[in-house]
């Protein structure tokens, strides 16, 4: 490679704690670590929360590089592993950032980002022409890099998977016309109660299966259950039969509701994520679906509900209680679901202890779901918007025999500093699992909440 073309990568300590094994990812590029990184990891590491356990991993894959190297070459710079066979591969170092002051130094104070920045400013002066470049998911130290002269500042995209979230696969398809009127034959069978429709390949274009299909007449709908280059199967299922569903006692109010609980009462999907704005329904759904198959049908043992605590309140031990009367206060909206399944009871406070008892739901932190194994459940992650992709993994890989797990978030609701609805962990799921026949994904497209939240949504 010529030496214009390579480029030297600072990584930012959040880079780290939001994937580890980021030192991997720049192929043959070089990657450098300022000291500073190194101090705010070892700051970070003893504290009891989860984003500590990533600070321990992303200082154990430095130690693992460095562990049998020399301060001059660990300065110098020491290659990466890597499995490109032609045998290219950068070289990872670590900067003394602190030895940048005085007139090098343009950007004042002592907090770490400056250094951080400072530092690449120095590099970017004394490695010219190689280009230089920070990479960070701090928006604000990005804009305070531009502004104190860094040419090169990048978020961190390697596990960002849409560059805009308007191409989001959104779990269905709206067809132009009526289906029926594109399609020359058709095949029809019929499986116990269902009917599959066999078509040719080339009628419908980009596909996924488990995607739902919708055209322009009142009464089709069907899911994807095959797709290839000879065909596409498609399991028909009506837009009456699905607006007609009810799970305990909810029934859809348009037909994205109608596609999203059929996927959720679908006992063979393993993993249904729900999208779509505040008021959508995606939990009342979601915890509908759970109760009547918990309950009522008898299919899983349990309901394990879960979610993401905002980072300003990460630690749930300065609450009272035990864990579930911990994360009772982020878990309101699951509560404030089953009071209103619940709301016409006769007594409601009780049914509400006793639906709780009998489909035994319990409240679990996401900080304690790591080294779980977990069997024959409903699983549903509320606000997951709000979570990593490697976070969404971790839980994911808990997921035992005979479990489904539910993921809910609203992408224009973010509250983590360092995600974006590109780079959430439900966008990189959504995008990942969009053809896994055991799952499907659903798009709940317009507000039903009330016509406050229909008018608050669309012009706030």
């Amino acid at each position: 490679m010529a030496p214009d073309e390579k480029k030297v990568y600072i990584l930012d300590t959040n880079i780290l704690l939001h994937e580890p094994l980021a030192i991997y990812s720049f192929d043959e590029h070089d990657v450098l670590i300022p000291m500073t990184v190194l101090e705010e990891l070892d700051n970070i590491k003893d504290r009891r929360t989860d984003i500590s356990r990533d600070a321990r991993a992303a200082i154990r894959a430095l130690d693992d590089v460095f562990k049998n190297t020399s301060p001059e070459e660990i300065t110098a710079g020491v290659p990466l592993p890597s499995h490109d066979l032609e045998g290219n591969r950068g070289h990872i170092s670590i900067f003394a950032d602190h030895e940048v002051k005085g007139e090098l130094a343009h950007v004042p104070g002592s907090e770490a980002d400056n250094k951080i920045i400072n530092a690449a400013l120095h590099l970017q002066k004394e490695k010219a022409p190689t280009k230089v470049v920070l990479v960070t998911k701090d928006i604000n130290m990005r804009l305070k890099a531009k502004g104190a002269g860094l040419r090169h500042v990048e978020d961190y995209r390697t596990d960002q998977l849409v560059d805009d979230i308007r191409y989001l696969a959104k779990g269905y398809q709206e067809i132009d016309g009526k289906l029926w009127d594109k399609v020359s034959k058709v095949e029809t069978a019929t499986q116990g109660r269902d009917t599959i429709h066999s078509i040719a390949a080339g009628v419908l274009e980009n596909l996924y299966t488990n995607e739902y299909l919708l055209d322009a007449s009142d009464d089709f709908a069907a899911r994807v259950l095959e797709h290839n280059d000879k065909g596409v199967k498609l399991l028909d299922l009506g837009r009456d039969r699905l607006l007609a569903q009810h799970a305990w006692g909810i029934s859809p109010k348009n037909i994205y509701q109608g596609l999203a609980l059929h996927a959720l009462m679908d006992p063979s999907l393993d993993l249904v994520m729900l999208t779509g704005p505040a008021g959508s329904g995606k939990t009342l759904l979601a915890m509908a679906a759970a109760l009547e198959l918990v309950i009522e049908r008898g299919l899983y043992d349990k309901v394990i509900v879960t979610r993401n605590t905002p980072e300003i309140a990460e630690s749930i031990g300065f609450l009272p209680g035990t864990e579930e009367e911990k994360m009772l206060p982020w878990l309101a909206a699951i509560t404030d679901t089953l009071e209103v399944l619940h709301g016409s009871d006769a007594h409601p406070s009780g049914s509400l202890q006793y639906i709780m008892d009998k489909a035994n739901i319990q409240f679990k932190s996401v900080n304690f779901m790591r080294g779980r194994s977990i069997q024959n459940a409903i699983v549903l992650i509320d606000e997951s918007q709000n979570l990593t992709a490697s976070q969404l993994k971790t839980i994911l890989t808990r997921c035992g025999e005979g479990t489904k797990m539910i993921c809910s978030g609203n992408l224009a609701q973010i509250d983590s500093n360092y995600l974006s609805p590109v780079t959430s962990g439900l966008t990189y799921i959504v995008e990942k699992f969009k053809d896994f026949p055991g799952s499907a994904n659903v798009y709940l497209d317009g507000v039903v909440r009330s016509r406050l939240a229909s008018f608050a949504e669309e012009n706030l």
